[in-house]
C-alpha cells in the first residue's frame, strides 16, 4: 500500500468543529511515541481533543490516520532526507549531511526521538502486516535515493567504478536506523554525531587524485 494511496475521507454535512490540521499534528506525536498498534483510538482522540466520532468523520479510520500521519511526518520533521541528497553537490557531501541533519533532528525535544517510519514498524505484528507493507515502500523509497545519489557520484567520478551502490546505500541506510534507535534509548546529539562521523569514515575514496570532501 503506497502512502499515497491512502483515501482519506473528507467530512460531509456540517464543517468540521476543531483545527483538523492541528489534531493531525497531536496524532502523529500519538503515533510516532506508541508505534501504530499501540496508539489507542482514547489516546489519539485525547491528544486530538476531539471525539471518536469526529475523528472516524473526518479522518475515515485509525489506519487512514496513521497514513496520514506517516506523510505529514514525511513532508515535515523528515523532510531534511530528500533535500540533503538534492541539494548537496557530491555524493559524500549529501550523506555526511543527511547524517548530520539527523543527529540533530532525532533528538531534538520538542518531538518525540527517533524516526517515526523506524520505529512504528519495530511495533507491527502480523495483524498489522498491510502497515508494515507501507512503512517497507516507504523505506525502500528512501533507500533507492541514497542508491540513486551514489550512482550518481561514481559516474561524477567521486568514487570508484567498482563501487557497488546497493551495498553502499544499505550501510548508511542501516547507520541511519541505528541512529535512530540509538536515539529513542536516550543517545545525545553529540554521540550520534560521532556515530556519523565514524560512518563516513568508510567512505571509498576514488584515488589519492580526488580531494577529501570536507
Amino acid at each position: 500500500m503506497e502512502i499515497n494511496d491512502a483515501k482519506v475521507c473528507k467530512p460531509r454535512g456540517r464543517p468540521l468543529s476543531f483545527d483538523r490540521d492541528k489534531a493531525l499534528e497531536q496524532a502523529m506525536h500519538v503515533f510516532w511515541q506508541r508505534g501504530y498498534e499501540a496508539a489507542s483510538i482514547a489516546e489519539l482522540t485525547a491528544a486530538m481533543g476531539i471525539t471518536a466520532p469526529s475523528l472516524y468523520t473526518a479522518f475515515g479510520d485509525k489506519e487512514r490516520l496513521f497514513l496520514e500521519a506517516i506523510e505529514r511526518y514525511a513532508l515535515g520533521p523528515a523532510g531534511g532526507y530528500p533535500r540533503a541528497l538534492e541539494e548537496e553537490p557530491t555524493a559524500h557531501g549529501a550523506i555526511k549531511r543527511l547524517l548530520e541533519e539527523a543527529a540533530e533532528e532525532l533528538t531534538r525535544p520538542c518531538h518525540p526521538r527517533g524516526c517515526m517510519v523506524v520505529m512504528a514498524a519495530t511495533n507491527c505484528s502480523e495483524a498489522s502486516s498491510h502497515i508494515q507493507a507501507a512503512l517497507a515502500k516507504r523505506r525502500a523509497a528512501a533507500d533507492s535515493g541514497l542508491r540513486c545519489r551514489i550512482e550518481q557520484g561514481i559516474r561524477d567520478g567521486e568514487l570508484p567504478a567498482k563501487t557497488d551502490a546497493a551495498a553502499l546505500a544499505s550501510f548508511y541506510s542501516t547507520v541511519y536506523q541505528g541512529m535512530s534507535i540509538q536515539a529513542k534509548d536516550g543517545a545525545s546529539h553529540e554521540s550520534l554525531l560521532a556515530t556519523a562521523a565514524a560512518a563516513m569514515r568508510a567512505w571509498p575514496s576514488a584515488g589519492p587524485t580526488t580531494k577529501e570532501t570536507a
